[in-house]
């Protein structure tokens, strides 16, 4: 249990978090959200001991043990698996220990030893690094690279794996999501949700937090505020508490307004002192209501290009590649204006390689491109924040672009990327990732593009900031071609779907569900040791067509209907287990809501909260106790499955 009391955190003259409590449960999963700034991290640092509190205090067991991704990628030459395995601190341990009684031939000790190696299954610790690798998209020959050979968003993702390796009771992950590829963090999700311990884990993507989290904390007003569930169940929870405290606002500013009008009409007369001043009075007694705040800082468009041809890019039978090597086969496309494409495709597939060819940062190999008269491509690279110029800033970014734009023409157009006043016109040097992200996009969007190439243009970004950038790609009216992690940005702005795989680059007819089964069956087949030992070409598998026998499709027919039999029973526990568990959980709700009126607090309503109050630990605990048993269920069922496989 990590339990928090009255947390004061400052860093600079102004608190991040000031008189905060909060209560985090073995077992759960939390969510923590909230605007870029308001203390996330640093609330992760002071729970690592990297920073001192500024007043109340928090509590983890002494017996805890704590694993976090690392904020710098110390590896050097080391090789990529051996920087994973440094995670199994233990394991390092004994290793040196073991050494050290080999050089000093204590035959008492290495006996010692190698129980203890044993007893922690050390003999696993190279297979498990390898499964963490391979799930976060390295491939086998990768694993022996030493960090230094890789970029800087593998060396994160490498981070992460050290991070999993660590045998922990609480894992804090920061943003862990940021430089994965969609194949990558649906893999990242299966693992979170079968690990035993506790999560508490940074993100702005609200699939991702749907799809993991148990709970929810948000950093708001300086305070901590607990939810039960999902991202989407916070949003339902924090709209009803909103407007229950708008309301109940608006209440209490008519209030005043009647008692000042009282006051301002007889405070003059004798016979009605009294009682205005008894109505003064009232007014210092009041305990102000704060109006409830929703609005974004952010509110930006993309706007309407000056012209626009029709197509906007047409490429017939072109083979895609660096150097002659050719990695995508005879593609064919024709870019129209309001074309809103995503690509889909398993890790080292060629996706990187399409969109370098559609922007023209790679010539074709072969086959024909022909680019309308106005085509105007406004590209967001995963490498664009590096291209920025750190001495310069926002204001003069654009003005570059554009030197006949006033001065008033550019600070509005920043303003809605929340680049306001002195933030407009200080270098960006000291910006975060999240702002530069920001003034990335402005730049773009102040080109007045009709074609947008998007490869993972969330990054950094935090979730208003995503809703807004979700919300200007609606109204494009200009085509989009997009790869993002961010499901929740593809589901709502784009209509299609390419999928890159098998070297060619063919439409997916299906929906990202869809794309998750496929994913999976791919996965399972290029797993096979014959196609392990093949080259990345000759992994079988396509949209439509997995090119299986009929001896193999038969067999894969029977070996489903015997899961789907053993599982059957289980799954049915388990369904019901999450039915009870979203039972609960609305309850939990509908209480919370209860126990945000203040009139429950009122003398005459003691009872009533006795009983609300005793009906939230019940439900508390019955929760607790169906999490428990939902996690039990999971990894039955995954054992089941293994063992069918």
């Amino acid at each position: 249990m990590l339990r928090i009391d009255s947390l004061t955190l400052r860093r600079g003259p102004e608190p991040l978090l000031e008189e905060a409590n909060a209560i985090i449960h073995a077992g759960q999963r939390v969510a923590i959200i909230g605007a870029n700034g308001a203390g996330k991290t640093s609330l992760f640092k002071l729970i690592l001991g990297e920073l001192s509190l500024d007043g109340g205090d928090y509590s983890i067991p002494g017996n805890c043990r704590v694993s976090h991704m690392a904020q710098e990628v110390t590896g050097g030459e080391r090789q990529a698996l051996d920087y994973v395995l440094d995670g199994h601190q233990e394991l390092r341990h004994l290793e040196r220990q073991l050494a050290l009684a080999e050089q000093e031939d204590d035959h008492t000790k290495i006996a010692t030893l190698h129980g203890e190696l044993e007893n922690i299954h050390a003999y696993l610790a190279p297979v498990t690094a390898e499964k963490l690798l391979h799930g976060l998209g390295f491939q086998q020959h990768e694993l022996s690279r030493p960090v230094n050979d890789f970029s800087g968003g593998w060396r994160i993702r490498l981070t992460l794996a050290q991070a999993l390796m660590c045998p922990s009771d609480m894992l804090l992950l920061d943003e862990p999501t940021n430089h994965l590829d969609l194949d990558a963090m649906l893999w990242l999700e299966q693992w979170l949700k079968r690990y035993l311990g506790t999560v508490l884990f940074i993100s702005h993507d609200r699939d991702f937090i749907d799809a993991v989290s148990t709970h929810i904390i948000h950093f708001e007003h300086r305070k901590l505020i607990q939810y039960t569930g999902t991202y989407s169940a916070f949003e339902q929870q924090r709209a009803a508490k909103l407007s229950q405290q708008q309301s109940q606002y608006e209440k209490q500013q008519q209030r005043i307004g009647e008692i000042q009008s009282f006051v301002n009409r007889f405070k003059a007369k004798a016979t009605k002192a009294k009682q205005a001043q008894s109505r003064v009075k009232e007014l210092e007694r009041m305990e102000l209501i704060a109006p409830a705040h929703v609005d974004s800082p952010f509110n930006f468009s993309f706007p309407e290009s000056d012209k626009v041809s029709s197509p906007l890019l047409n490429i017939q039978k072109a083979d895609l590649g660096y150097d002659q090597a050719v990695i995508l086969q005879q593609f064919s496309a024709s870019i129209l204006p309001g074309t809103r494409v995503g690509l889909l495709g398993p890790n080292g597939a060629g996706k990187s390689t399409l969109v370098k060819s559609l922007v023209g940062d790679i010539e074709q190999i072969s086959g024909q491109r022909a680019e309308g008269e106005h085509l105007a491509i406004g590209y967001f690279a995963q490498h664009q924040l590096e291209a920025l110029d750190l001495n310069a800033s926002p204001f003069l970014h654009l003005q570059r672009l554009r030197p006949k734009a006033t001065d008033h023409e550019i600070r509005n157009f920043l303003g809605g990327f929340d680049f306001r006043g002195d933030a407009a016109l200080d270098v960006i040097i000291k910006f975060s990732g999240g702002e530069k992200a920001r003034l990335a996009l402005a730049i773009i969007a102040w080109q007045k593009p009709n074609l947008l190439i998007l490869d993972e243009p969330t990054n950094h970004l935090d979730l208003e900031m995503r809703h807004a950038l979700t919300m200007a790609l609606q109204s494009f009216e200009g085509a989009i071609i997009v790869v993002s992690h961010d499901r929740h940005l593809l589901k709502n702005t784009v209509e299609t779907f390419w999928l890159v795989a098998d070297s060619h680059v063919e439409e997916f007819k299906g929906d990202l569900h869809d794309y998750e089964l496929w994913l999976q069956n791919f996965q399972r087949l290029s797993s096979k040791p014959d196609e392990q030992a093949g080259e990345a070409s000759d992994n079988k598998g396509s949209a439509d067509d997995l090119n299986e026998s009929f001896d193999d499709k038969k067999e894969r027919k029977r070996l489903e209907a015997q899961r789907r039999k053993q599982l059957s029973p289980l799954k049915k526990q388990l369904n019901k287990a999450e039915h009870q568990m979203e039972t609960h959980q609305q309850e939990l709700a509908r209480l919370e809501q209860d126990l945000a009126d203040s009139d429950l607090y009122l003398a005459e309503n003691k009872e009533q909260l006795r009983v609300t109050l005793d009906d939230q630990a019940k439900h508390t605990q019955a929760l607790e106790a169906i999490e428990l048993e939902w996690f039990e269920l999971s990894e039955e069922i995954e054992q089941a499955e293994q063992d069918i496989k």
